[in-house]
C-alpha cells in the first residue's frame, strides 16, 4: 500500500467533500484520516487535508495530479498531492547556539524525524566535530552581517535541498536570497511572536515584567520576524526569574517548537493562507 495526502483550499461552498471523497473511491483509494476547517461557512474559506491509500502500484503521484485536475478548477482551489514514501531533503543553517542543532540531530538519529539532512551548515566552525559525527557533511560559511555571502550559501542549498532550517541562524537572509531558493524555509525565533520581535526578547520581556514566554517557529518571508506562525511554546516565569533564567527556559521552548513545527510540515499538515498557517 502506498499512502498518499491532499492538502486542498478554496471558497468554502456544499459538495468539496463529496466531490473528493468520490475522487478517492474511483481510484481505489481508502480515507485514513480527514481533518477539516471553515472559516465561515457562509462564504468563508474551506481547508481540508485528507491522508489515504492506494495498492501498490496502483496510480503515481503525477496521475492523481492529472485526475483531479478538473476538479480543483471546479472550485477555483489552491491544491496538491504529496506521496509519503518521499523523504524530503532538510539543510540547515546555524550560528554559535547549539541547542536547537543539538536536539534536531538527536531527534533525526532517533527516527521522530524522517527526512534527510544533506548539509548542516554556519557560520561558526565549532560544530563541525558534533555534525560529522553523525555521518553529516559539515559546511563552514564565514558570513557576518557585512559579508552575508548569499552566493556561496545558495550553491550549498539550491539544488540538494527541499526546504531550510534555521536552527538559530542569526544572520537576516535577504529577499535576493529568499527569490532565488524559492522553497520554504523554517525560522525558530527566541521569543513570543508578533510581540517581541528582533534581538534579545529575554532582556525586553524581563523589563516589562511578563509572566509568560514563549518561542516560535515561522516561515521565513521578505519582512524580519513576520513570516506565518507554525508553532509556538509558552512557559509561565516569574518576578524571580532574571534575564539568565528566561534564557534558559526560551531555549527549551525553542527546541519543542522547532521540533514541532518541522514535523508538521514533513507529514503535509500546514497551509498556508493570507499570512497564517491552517496545521491539522
Amino acid at each position: 500500500m502506498r499512502t498518499f495526502i491532499l492538502l486542498f483550499g478554496c471558497q468554502d461552498k456544499k459538495g468539496i467533500v463529496a466531490k473528493i471523497s468520490d475522487f478517492i473511491l474511483k481510484h481505489g483509494g481508502n480515507i485514513v484520516t480527514a481533518d477539516q476547517h471553515s472559516t465561515d461557512p457562509q462564504g468563508g474559506l474551506f481547508f481540508i487535508r485528507v491522508e489515504f491509500v492506494l495498492d501498490e502500484g496502483q496510480y503515481a503521484k503525477k496521475d492523481l495530479i492529472s485526475s483531479f485536475s478538473p476538479i480543483g478548477k471546479e472550485f477555483g482551489a489552491d491544491w496538491n498531492f504529496y506521496d509519503k514514501s518521499e523523504t524530503l531533503r532538510m539543510g540547515i543553517f546555524v550560528s554559535e547556539p547549539d541547542h536547537c542543532l543539538v536536539d534536531l540531530l538527536y531527534l533525526w538519529s532517533a527516527g521522530e524525524l524522517r527526512v534527510k539532512i544533506p548539509f548542516v551548515l554556519s557560520n561558526f566552525e565549532k560544530h563541525r566535530k558534533l555534525v560529522t559525527g553523525y555521518n553529516i557533511p559539515f559546511y563552514y560559511v564565514p558570513a557576518d552581517k557585512n559579508k552575508r555571502r548569499e552566493a556561496e550559501l545558495l550553491s550549498y542549498a539550491l539544488d540538494s535541498t527541499d526546504f531550510l532550517v534555521l536552527a538559530r541562524y542569526m544572520l537576516v537572509l535577504s529577499p535576493d536570497f529568499l527569490k532565488k531558493y524559492n522553497k520554504d524555509i523554517i525560522n525558530i525565533h527566541h521569543g513570543f511572536l508578533p510581540f517581541f520581535k528582533g534581538a534579545d526578547p529575554a532582556a525586553r520581556a524581563l523589563k516589562e515584567g511578563v509572566k509568560v514566554i514563549g518561542a516560535t517557529a515561522h516561515f521565513v518571508s521578505n519582512e524580519l520576524d513576520e513570516g506565518p506562525i507554525i508553532a509556538q511554546e509558552v512557559q509561565n516565569v516569574s518576578h524571580k526569574d532574571n534575564r539568565q533564567d528566561l534564557i534558559r527556559k526560551g531555549k527549551n521552548l525553542e527546541k519543542k517548537a522547532l521540533a514541532g513545527a518541522i514535523s508538521s510540515y514533513i507529514d503535509y499538515r500546514i497551509i498556508k493562507y493570507e499570512n497564517k498557517t491552517i496545521v491539522f
